[in-house]
């Protein structure tokens, strides 16, 4: 009986064998969908951002053609601008001890009083601090 036994251990070893490669089959299976379909999420999600990328590339070429296109400002509004811009930079060491309440203003005469600074003077208790806001009447 020895042998009998034998062969019904081997038949009970190949229906497990066929039954474990039958699961595994179907694993395989089932990640090859998944495989797949991971594949055209990611194809589909490549080609809308190839096409986001074209459109943004085409307004930003739109763009560049209408700064292109704009004119530049008058060469003489130019000039008198950047003439402008200097002559308040000069002028800048001469207002400064006036706008902080320090000295006369810079147009005075030398025979006419001094102006007084139209700033008031800060009501912060500490100088080097920004004033504190006035009170506000309730509306």
């Amino acid at each position: 009986m020895s042998a009998v036994d034998d062969e019904v251990e081997l038949s009970k070893k190949h229906e497990e064998i066929l039954s474990r490669r039958t699961e595994l089959l179907a694993q395989m299976e089932t990640r090859h969908e998944q495989q797949k379909s991971k594949r055209k999420q990611q194809l589909m999600e490549s080609q809308a951002a190839q096409e986001r990328n074209a459109r943004l590339l085409e307004d930003f070429q739109k763009i560049e053609e209408r700064l292109r296109k704009r004119q530049l400002p008058d060469p003489d509004m130019l000039a008198l601008e950047t003439r402008y811009w200097a002559s308040v930079e000069e002028q800048i060491p001469e207002w400064k001890l006036f706008l902080l309440g320090r000295g006369p203003h810079p147009t005075d005469a030398p025979d006419q009083p001094p102006r007084k600074p139209k700033q008031r003077s800060s009501t912060a208790r500490n100088q080097s601090l920004p004033p504190r806001p006035k009170p506000r009447p309730a509306k």
